[in-house]
């Protein structure tokens, strides 16, 4: 089987996006390669590029971007020389390591494919509902069997695989529901409040706090709108919570996921493998 098979089954699994141009696609290799085994990660980093060879596989479907930018193109386009870049690349290159990029059709599956990996693995997959009518994402409200704040954290940190994450909180508040939301930076919706100007996500997301939630899980986070209003409650009543993981290990879960459903789609042809990319967080605890 070659790469390009084993992608236009990928392809033929996810639902079809007309007139496709976005970041899903390859970003090193040759499609016409003889695959020797798959490897699925959130990012490919040198240690994962380093244990796909370990394992004798040559392509590696990634969720996140390879060359360090937003538009993720097959290579690096900017004014200026980039020495990690080429050191990356020439280390894909001789090992041989193709690079296929599923982002947009992974989130566009229904049900989205990184969070049905986060969901099943975390043990939630069960108790969770789905929220549309938030403005901008779809999110996740989880029940769980009421437990304090510091056991979700122990239980996040330890199914994930991270170093440890920051939080806004009290370790001994109590937490039966939790939002998975998505990323907290500034965005205006087109939806209007009625005095004409847009509503922002962030105001959503407090609204989804107002209305019950004890904990949000957010992707990326800013300071200045929904986490000082987390603060400001954990201030004044000790009730609310946020749980900032990092992007990448909020759905890291999903690439362990993908290797689920990846390894029905090729069969035995090939040798399906999961690598986690590891938490890239270090902390200093004063």
């Amino acid at each position: 089987m070659k790469h390009r098979e084993v992608i236009e089954k990928i392809l033929e699994y996810h639902p079809n996006i007309p007139n496709y141009s976005g970041c899903d696609d390859y970003k090193a290799g040759n499609p016409d390669d003889e695959c020797t085994g798959v490897v699925c990660a959130m990012v490919a980093t040198p240690n994962v590029i380093r244990k796909a060879k370990e394992l004798g596989a040559n392509l590696i479907i990634v969720h996140e971007p390879t060359y360090y930018t937003s538009a993720d193109r097959a290579g690096w386009f900017e004014d200026f020389p980039n020495s990690i870049y080429e050191e990356k690349k020439a280390m894909i290159e001789e090992y041989g390591i193709t690079v296929w990029r599923d982002h947009d059709h992974m989130h566009m599956h229904n049900p989205d494919g990184i969070f049905t990996g986060v969901l099943r693995y975390l043990g939630w997959e069960d108790s969770a509902t789905v929220d549309f009518n938030t403005g901008a994402y779809a999110h996740f409200l989880v029940d769980v069997p009421e437990m304090t704040l510091q056991d979700l954290l122990k239980h996040l940190v330890d199914t994930i695989g991270m170093n440890g994450t920051r939080y806004i909180g009290k370790p001994d508040m109590k937490v039966k529901k939790i939002a998975i939301v998505g990323h907290l930076f500034p965005m205006e919706l087109a939806e209007k409040k009625t005095d004409g100007t847009p509503k922002d996500y962030g105001e959503q997301i407090m609204k989804v706090l107002e209305n019950g939630v004890d904990v949000i899980i957010p992707g990326e986070v800013i300071d200045w709108t929904v986490l000082s209003y987390v603060r400001d409650a954990m201030e004044l009543h000790g009730n609310k919570a946020m749980i900032n993981l990092g992007h990448f290990n909020w759905e890291e879960l999903g690439m362990r996921y993908c290797k689920d459903w990846l390894t029905e789609l090729v069969g035995d042809e090939v040798p399906v493998t999961y690598v986690p990319s590891e938490d890239m967080y270090s902390f200093y605890v004063k």
